[in-house]
This record gives C-alpha cells, structure tokens and sequence, in this order.
C-alpha cells in the first residue's frame, strides 16, 4: 500500500502491530540471549518495555505523528526494563525529538526521524558495542537516509529498512564473537527486526493485526548464516571460551576508563589558558583511548589510564571536576568472561525462575516534611534481604525476581516516595543498572542521585554498610564503590541439564556452585558443594563470611556448614542470616 507520508494513526497502527509481532516471538529472542549476561530474558525486557509505549499510545493517540511519537517515548522511557529495554527506549527517544515539530513524517522525515533515535541510543551507552541492536538499528537508518533520497513512498522505504535491519542482524556474529561461536544472532537486534516487521507489515497490508503463529508451533526465527550455526550442546561451552577468554584481564594496561567535566570557571588554582594538545600529551604519558573536547566554559575528558590519581591532578590544574566516573576495565572484562551469572543464570543451566510482579514496597519511614540528607532504595529478592536492607537504613525496596526486572518507572515511583536532598540506588543486578541509570536521568535537575552499580546481593549490601551518614556524597560515594569492589559472591543452586564446563561435568539434578560468576563446583550433596564454593572463595586472608539462607535452604545443612566454617577457617568471622531468596540455596559473601 503505497504512502507518501505517515500521520499519527498511521504511526499508532505500526507501533501497535509492532508491539504484537515482538510479543508474538518474545520466547525467540530469549532463547537467543547470550550478551551482555545470559540471562534469557532480553524478550520478556523488550516486550515489556514495547507493550507499557503501545498501552500509552492507546491512550493518548492523535493525528499528529509528533504529539504520538512523544507519547510512546514517555511511555517506553518509564516502562523500559533491562538494558535492551532501556536501549529500545532511547531509539524511539530520539525518533520523538526530530518528530515532535510534524504532523506527518515524508520519507526523508521519518528516515531521519530513524537516525536521531540512533545517535540518541549510543550517547546513551557508555560503551557502545557493535554486533548488538545498536549495529542493526544504525545499519538499517543509514539505509534509509540513502534511500530515501530516491523515493517518496514510505512503504516502500519501510520494506528497503527491514531489509537492511535483517542484513545487519545476521552480520552480527560476524562483530560479536561470542554471538558466532554460540551460533546465534544479537538477541536484541532480533527483537527489532521484528518490531520493524510490525511495521512493514500495518504499512503494506494496512492492518496491525499479524498473523499468529499456531499454538505450539515454534516461531520461524531470522536466518542465520550457516557458517555461524554450532551443535546446540556445545552453546555453553563456547560462551565460556569466547574471544574475550583469549584476552588475559592483566593485559588491560590501562585499566581505568575515566570520564569527567572541569568546569573552567571554577577551582582554587585555575590556569587562564588551556592548551588542548598539550594536555592531551600529558594525558598519553600514562593512558589512552583519549577524547578532550573543550570550549570556554567546560572541558569534557575521556580517558582510559593507569593512574587515575595524576589524571585528576592534572584536571584540577584548569578548573573544578564534575560528573566524575570511573571504571575498573579487568573487572569488567571478569564479568563479561564469566557473562554474569551471578545475578542471572542461563536459562536450561538452572532451575525456573518464578514470574515476580516488581512492586515497590512500602518505605521504611514514611516521607517527611523535611528533607533528609540521604535516601535509599536497592532491589531485592527475598523477604529476609529486604528487612537486612532496612535495618541498614535502606528507604524503599523494589522488590523483582531475575524475570521482572524493576522498570524505570518503578525506580521513579521509588525516588518520588522518598523526602531526601540525595538519594542513592542500589540495583544489585547488572541487568537493573540502566533502568536505575535513566531514572536518574529523567529527573536531572529534580532530584540529586547516584546510582552504584552494585550488581549482586551482597554487593549492595556491602556498600549499605559502607555509608556513613556524616559523610559528604562524594566520600560516600567513593566509600560505596570500593566497598562493593572487594566482595566476593558466590551462589549454591540447582542444574537442570547435563553439561559440560571448562572440564567440570554436571549433571542434571546436582548441585552446583558459583563463584563470581563462574561455576567452580559441582556434587550430590548441598554441604559438599558448598564447602568446596567457600573453599575456592576464601584465599588471601579474608575475615568475613556472610551466608544468606534461601527459602530451600535445610537448618541441618546450614548448621554443619557453619561449624565447618569455624573449625577450618578460625579466622574468619562468620554471619548466617536468613536470606529468604527463591532459587539459590545459599548466598555466600567473601570480604577481607
């Protein structure tokens, strides 16, 4: 069906049939999901995330594709959930700020409508990376942009970006080695195609319904090609020896990713001058990866250095430091080798997950008139975390299990329940911390919040322990960060299927144990394979053990491993706590 131009029904009509054709295959694109953490649920994230932008969009539809294309941006940007979400979110962001200046959207428009929602998306990421669903929806808007200069009909542009978005997607093992090796497609660029095969399909058949597969017939997923498909019993196995494995974490030299402003009107000992070369040279001394962008007023600095320390020196030469962030590369580079398993396991690894509705469960102390100086909110799972999160002064819980993460609306619901000058979120997942992330960045300029990146349970608890009233945000704040930087997790659960890893057979049934984030032990027994979890965690002199007891956990079990604890390791003081946590029998936290 042939169309010149695209109103506010005709851009409703394709979020919907959009909306319904991920729906449809959700399933697909979690059976896909190995980056950044294989847990299996960037579908459920995407789908979502999509369905809250579609509900609103029903709601608040007009004729106007700009007034409706803001609708379904404010309502993905409080419904995203997990970092696809957040992502997929950002890309129909910035197709809402080209658009909200038209009634209707030409070919070049909507083409370019495509493109801001693009570049919106990786300004968003701190590190974009490519084989993900930014390649795909980069591709695709390149293509429009260039084909739409030699067409006037939408449909006909739609047709020639899903294409090109189909040809992106099966490139992508191609830049993502892990995605080659397992044998699979971006599971987040698989969810977009299909969104744009919503699309496609309202605008060549003028309908949004799509066809829905038959009950227990498997959806057709987008080919992959044949040079990339592997045995689907070697999946696990060759997660575990992805490119990334062959990299050592020691030979990151330059270990810390910094990014911060100076501001050039402020600061004790200020230079009049500011020579960009020249500070970049000095920058190179120690680092690299180096970005300055500087005007009259700010400085804005990007660098990747083995000494943080005299980089801050250095800025402090030409002004006062803002929005300072700093990461630690060898621990990413940790985590993406062992994809996270802490806080999300594979899916036919362990054992099913229950559906949780994330809530926001009530505050410890009501909202005061007065601000307080600090507030909190964390995530959890388990009644027991929760009360030890209280008790450490912890204000809102959102409570969500691995299949529900918290939305941003929720963390916004959070943030407005809490009367404080500063608030501070803990997401203790990595599959939270950006929905955490555009919260705060929804209310810039209304609320101040940090987010600490804590990424399992007893991280976020460690670094509840580290804040100290008294303190100003800063020292708080670095406090958090170092404090969840020395906590060693670890996780005793069940595997569901027989497998092979790094030589560690598994069978299905056994218990299993995880140490930051890689499987290190395996046994009948639930005392046997949580003593061999501790013993591999506690190297080096470390003095505290605190064990979190799962809702399966057995009183028996739990009492002879402490003894255990104390007669092996005198040392070491020993905290047993009733965690009160689906899946995992035991969560274990090692700190010096």
């Amino acid at each position: 069906m042939s169309k010149r131009s695209i109103n506010g029904t005709d851009f409703t009509a394709m979020v919907l049939a959009g909306a319904e054709k991920l729906q449809q295959h959700a399933e697909h694109v979690n059976s896909l999901n190995v980056f950044p953490v294989p847990d299996g649920d960037t579908g459920t994230n995407m789908n979502l995330t999509m369905t809250a932008g579609a509900n609103e969009l029903k709601k608040n539809n007009t004729a106007s594709v700009g007034q409706c294309a803001g609708v379904l941006s404010k309502g993905l940007l409080m419904g995203a959930r997990g970092n696809s979400g957040v992502i997929l979110s950002q890309l129909f962001r910035g197709l809402g700020r080209y658009a909200a200046q038209y009634e209707e959207l030409n070919t070049q428009q909507f083409a370019a409508a495509l493109q801001t929602g693009v570049d919106t998306a990786y300004k968003a990421v701190v590190k974009p990376v490519e084989g993900t669903i930014l390649t795909v929806a980069k591709e695709a808007a390149r293509h429009a942009l260039y084909y739409a200069r030699r067409t006037t009909d939408v449909t006909e542009l739609m047709t020639e970006v899903l294409a090109k978005a189909k040809e992106a997607l099966a490139n992508t093992p191609e830049l993502l080695p892990v995605l080659k090796q397992v044998g699979v497609v971006d599971s987040g660029g698989q969810g977009l195609v299909y969104i744009y095969e919503g699309f496609h399909q309202y605008l060549t058949s003028g309908s949004s319904a799509v066809q829905t597969p038959v009950q227990g017939q498997a959806s057709v997923p987008a080919p992959i090609p044949a040079a990339v498909l592997t045995k689907p019993e070697n999946v696990l196995s060759s997660v575990q020896s992805s490119a990334q494995s062959q990299l050592s974490t020691e030979d990151i030299e330059f270990l810390y990713d910094m990014e911060f402003f100076i501001n050039r009107q402020l600061g004790a000992s200020v230079k009049s001058d500011f020579d960009e070369e020249v500070f970049r040279k000095a920058l190179s001394v120690n680092g690299d990866s180096i970005i300055v962008i500087s005007d009259d007023e700010t400085i804005k600095v990007h660098v990747h250095s083995k000494t943080p320390g005299e980089v801050l020196n250095l800025a402090l030469m030409h002004g006062e430091i803002t929005q300072i962030h700093i990461l630690n590369m060898r621990e990413q580079h940790r985590d993406l080798l062992t994809a996270g398993m802490d806080i999300a396991p594979m899916p036919d690894v362990f054992a099913d997950i229950p559906e949780e509705k994330a809530s926001v469960q009530s505050p410890a102390v009501p909202p005061a008139d007065d601000l307080a100086p600090y507030g909190f909110i964390a995530v959890s799972s388990g009644d027991g975390i929760s009360d030890i999160f209280r008790s450490l002064g912890v204000d809102a819980i959102l409570a969500g299990g691995q299949t529900m993460n918290p939305s941003t609306e929720d963390f916004v619901n959070a943030i407005s329940s809490i009367s404080a000058k500063h608030i501070y979120i803990l997401p203790n997942n990595s599959n939270i911390v950006l929905a955490a992330q555009q919260a705060k960045e929804l209310l810039e300029g209304e609320r101040d919040i940090t987010v600490i990146p804590s990424k399992s349970i007893p991280q976020g608890i460690s670094a509840a322990f580290a804040f100290q009233e008294e303190e100003a945000v800063d020292a708080n704040t670095s406090n958090m960060l170092e404090a969840i930087a020395q906590v060693k997790s670890g996780q005793v659960t069940n595997a569901v299927r027989d497998t092979v890893i790094e030589e560690l057979e598994i069978k299905a049934g056994q218990y299993i144990g995880i140490s930051n984030s890689k499987i290190v032990a395996a046994a009948d027994e639930l005392l046997a394979v949580s003593k061999q979890l501790l013993a591999s965690m506690l190297v080096n002199g470390d003095e505290i053990v605190t064990v979190l007891t799962g809702a399966d956990a057995e009183a028996d079990v739990t009492d002879s491993l402490s003894t255990w604890l104390e007669e092996t390791y005198p040392q070491v003081e020993v905290e047993v706590h009733d965690g009160g946590q689906p899946l995992y029998y035991y969560l274990f936290s090692v700190e010096p």
